[in-house]
């Protein structure tokens, strides 16, 4: 009897040290967020993280918005990790339809700012980032030209072969800009406007690393020769804060006309290893500490309304009054249809 009672407490022991709850079921070391490549966390953050909730963060990162989207759509029901982040207005419809997500209200949701509360209890607001037209003030100054400051001025002849965008059926803010030009134009009017667009030499590439760190001529270090890129509204904050050295004024601007506001968000991914874990890591990304983090980190701007900017932010970014924005059953209703006839004009 006494060997049998020693063999069950080293039995019990060992439940214990690997962590098994009720059930017999292990419970989990750590939460696993599914994210794009632009994600970005402080180590500071991530530690506090940890620390206080005593899981280990592990992120999984893979290519751009619309590709970790398409690769948990694949795993719908039978996920990667827990929670997924980064998904967008242009992109969430599809998310909502492919059941990605469990349903989950976040404490921390009554912090976030008016205009950004979550429109469906699957998913929880994080970050908005205006998509904006950016110009090398350096470019135009040189040649005492006055850059663009409408959409209406990319197709004058004297913005022939300026600019730069990312391809609509591939990336994010290439699929924004298109969204914000029939938004402007109606439809279906955009499709005139991107015919002179490609008339006046609009440069196509697949996505924003290669439109703003290669082609367009204002980024730090870039070898490209057009000074209109599509890129974001905090873009030339982030040219001031990765400078290397003080700068007054940053080297590019951002343009207000014509900005398209994306909003990303985060959600319990259905079948999630770790559940409760999802839902402390998503309220975490709700709270202070995170959202103060994240200009910083990925430069877009926090929902929650009470934290503040930092100081490069203020003085170099800008948020636009009146951004474009569709709600997510008119981009699923259209979406589809708007990038083949986008395709068919502008890339055949």
């Amino acid at each position: 009897m006494r060997l049998w009672a020693l063999a069950l407490a080293g039995v019990v022991a060992l439940a214990v040290a690997a962590g098994c709850g009720e059930g017999g079921e292990a419970t989990p070391s750590e939460v696993v967020l599914v994210t794009h490549d632009s994600f970005a966390i402080s180590a500071a953050v991530k530690d506090a993280f940890e620390r206080e909730s005593g899981l280990t963060l592990r992120v999984l990162q893979g290519g751009d918005a619309n590709e970790t989207v398409n690769r948990a759509l694949l795993t719908a029901g039978d996920p990667q990790g827990d929670v997924l982040f980064g998904v967008d207005d242009n992109l969430l419809s599809r998310a909502l339809a492919g059941e990605l997500f469990d349903e989950y209200a976040s404490p921390e949701v009554g912090a976030v700012a008016e205009g950004f509360e979550p429109s469906d209890e699957r998913v929880t607001p994080i970050d908005h980032g205006e998509v904006c037209l950016n110009v090398d003030r350096g470019w135009f100054t040189a040649r005492d030209v006055p850059p663009p400051t409408s959409l209406d001025d990319l197709v004058d002849p004297r913005y022939r072969g300026l600019l730069v965008v990312e391809n609509a059926a591939t990336s994010s803010p290439g699929l924004a800009f298109l969204f914000s030009t029939v938004d402007r134009y109606g439809d279906p009017g955009w499709e005139d406007y991107w015919r002179e667009l490609r008339a006046n030499d609009v440069l196509v590439v697949d996505g924003w690393e290669e439109a703003y760190t290669q082609q367009f001529s204002g980024a730090a270090g870039s070898p490209g020769k057009r000074p209109i890129v599509v890129s974001y509204a905090t873009s030339p904050a982030a040219e001031v804060i990765f400078a290397g050295q003080p700068l007054d004024e940053s080297p590019t601007a951002a343009v207000e006309d014509g900005c398209f506001r994306q909003v990303e968000y985060a959600g319990v991914l259905r079948g999630a290893r770790n559940p409760e874990g999802a839902r402390t890591l998503i309220d975490f990304m709700l709270s202070e500490r995170f959202q103060a983090d994240v200009p910083g980190s990925m430069f877009v701007y926090p929902v929650r309304a009470d934290v503040p900017l930092p100081a490069e932010f203020e003085r170099h970014a800008i948020v636009p009054a009146a951004p474009a924005s569709f709600p997510p059953d008119v981009i699923a209703a259209n979406r589809d249809g708007w990038i083949d006839r986008w395709t068919e004009i502008v890339l055949r």
